[in-house]
């Protein structure tokens, strides 16, 4: 299959089925509840899933990943191809013509003005951007008039469908960001807590790490939609009173991301009111293994900072200890006991789509401890008079942090108990999800700080195509003090080599060989012990039997085609 199929095919988009609404807002108010509450409505001021989810009700991009993972378009008036001459011959351009009559929420319009300053806000080399990886190779966005947006890529773009694609890359207003360029952004509190948007919600008032409440957007496009007139977004808990608050009481009519053990989750649905539903797509419930030194003894200029390879990790930098690490797991019963169906051991941390998932590293899917004995042994470390192995002076001790979260903390419970067996001491840590996966850069307690030696927690990419995904990975997207703790990159990882098969892949256009860059690329993290993959998860979320038009989808946001849920009896 050539380029030029692959982008005619990649565009095949999903006519959206009109709901049968009397008038927008006519079915009263819908309750949703993130048991991990947002902490921004700006999902470039943080590499959450939560912020990402909850701005989607109000900020878009130009183009959606629907259940299927195909493309929709929501801004623009069709999905551009070589096909239909909107991506250039030479793969170095991609033009979008945005809808007509598409209004910001406060009534102006929306013109491509604004996508190119999304474009500036992101790349400012003082802001930041949690999402920066989606701009890679774009060397300019033009307007060359109100409706039509130019994006022209350094080198040809084989899956051009990146910056301004997908729910982690929306589109801002350039009147209400103007001034939130650079090291201003974090400081832009009203604009960040309440974007203007064109999305079909709008909000009202933010209360971090607590509550959002919306109403319909009146000058949403569609002019029948949204069904509901307003919206509440409860944050924080944990996912067994999410889960029963959907399933058992009926208090919330969706309940997002919930991790519980499948009995748990069966003997709720039991109750009636309410499903559980299940979409598989990239996400991996993985173990970072901090490349830095995390030492609490040492200050903020130099904790879990990566200082160009000269404050390396003690021992995790040593591929042995994460070899042993990665052998000790049992994998399928971390699924059979927290996940069900809703799960599948895996050695990757690409695990799909299945022309990018690497075979190479399956030998994870069998525990072997006596293995992981002797790798360490092999490598030096010894058993002490206590039974944890010792190396130069050096205790294999290790702080193992997650989020709050049962599941989680079954997992850490056997995880532990494994590594215990092999000589390795653990100390476990959980933090409220609201905190740990918030972005403020203040905190000593969030992911990307990582102020532990290793931690826990999923992460996925929006669409089809791991070209920006695997990008994550490179040197420079290291989060650091000077970025506020931004950037992608959370276990420091940095290998020139990797960052020039980042490059490669970016300037190829067969299939065939994009697949095999991309699985070099998983194997050197996976191989190098720097992530340790766990379970490919199944989003798992419930929603009340009387709300319709829910189409569940692990490419992009859930809530990606919330204009189109309504009630029904």
């Amino acid at each position: 299959m050539n380029v030029k199929t692959l982008l005619l095919g990649a565009a095949a988009s999903l006519a959206l089925a009109p709901a049968a609404y009397a008038e927008r807002g006519a079915d009263g108010h819908l309750n949703i509840i993130y048991w991990q509450a947002p902490s921004t409505m700006n999902p470039f001021l943080s590499g959450g899933t939560k912020e990402v989810e909850a701005s989607s009700m109000v900020i878009e991009p130009l183009i959606r990943f629907d259940e299927k993972g195909e493309m929709v378009p929501m801004l623009v008036s069709e999905i551009p191809t070589v096909e239909n001459g909107g991506v250039a011959e030479d793969l170095k351009s991609i033009t979008y013509k945005l809808k007509e009559g598409v209004k910001w929420s406060d009534g102006s319009d929306f013109t491509a003005e604004d996508v190119v300053f999304t474009w500036e806000y992101c790349t400012h080399p003082e802001g930041g951007c949690a999402q920066s990886s989606y701009f890679d190779g774009v060397a300019s966005v033009e307007a060359p008039d109100p409706l039509t947006v130019k994006v022209n890529f350094t080198e040809p773009k084989p899956f051009p469908y990146t910056a301004f694609v997908g729910s982690e890359s929306p589109v801002i207003q350039k009147a209400q960001f103007s001034e939130c360029l650079g090291a201003k952004a974090p400081e832009c509190t009203d604009a960040n807590f309440g974007p203007i948007g064109t999305g079909p919600f709008t909000v009202d008032e933010f209360k971090p790490n607590d509550v959002i409440s919306l109403s319909a957007n009146e000058n949403y496009r569609e002019a029948d939609k949204p069904a509901f007139a307003t919206v509440t977004l409860k944050g924080g808990g944990d996912a067994a009173a999410a889960a029963r608050a959907v399933l058992e009481t009926g208090e919330f009519d969706y309940a997002w991301n919930l991790q519980l053990a499948p009995e748990v989750l069966e003997k709720m649905e039991a109750a009636g009111k309410g499903e559980v539903v299940v979409a598989f797509g990239t996400s991996v419930e993985r173990l970072h293994l901090n490349q830095t030194n995390a030492d609490s003894s040492l200050g903020p200029d130099e904790r879990s900072v990566f200082m160009n390879g000269e404050n390396k990790h003690p021992f995790l930098t040593d591929p042995a200890v994460g070899k042993a690490l990665s052998m000790a797991i049992d994998r399928q019963l971390l699924v059979d006991v927290g996940y069900g169906k809703a799960g599948k051991a895996t050695c990757n941390v690409l695990p799909a789509p299945e022309a990018y998932a690497s075979t190479a590293n399956d030998d994870c899917l069998t525990q072997d401890i006596e293995g992981a004995k002797k790798v360490l042994e092999d490598a030096g470390w010894v058993a002490g008079a206590d039974g944890v192995r010792e190396k130069d002076g050096m205790r294999l001790s290790v702080l193992y942090q997650t989020s709050t979260n049962a599941v989680r903390q079954d997992t850490q419970a056997l995880v532990k108990q494994w590594w215990n067996e092999i000589g390795v001491e653990t100390e476990l840590r959980n933090v409220d999800a609201s905190v740990f996966f918030g972005g403020d850069p203040s905190s000593p307690d969030t992911f990307q700080k990582f102020y532990a030696d290793i931690e826990m927690y999923t992460n996925n990419f929006a669409g089809v195509d791991p070209e920006a995904y695997m990008a994550n990975w490179r040197c420079s997207e290291i989060p650091t003090p000077k970025t506020q703790w931004q950037g992608s990159n959370i276990q420091r990882f940095c290998d020139p080599a990797y960052d020039e098969i980042v490059t490669e892949m970016s300037k190829t256009a067969d299939l065939e060989t994009r697949g095999e860059l991309a699985k070099q690329m998983n194997d050197m993290i996976v191989q190098g012990y720097s992530i340790i993959p766990l379970i490919h998860r199944g989003g798992q979320s419930a929603h009340a039997k009387t709300l319709a038009g829910v189409k569940m989808t692990d490419w992009d946001s859930e809530l990606w085609n919330i204009a189109d849920w309504h009630r029904v009896e």
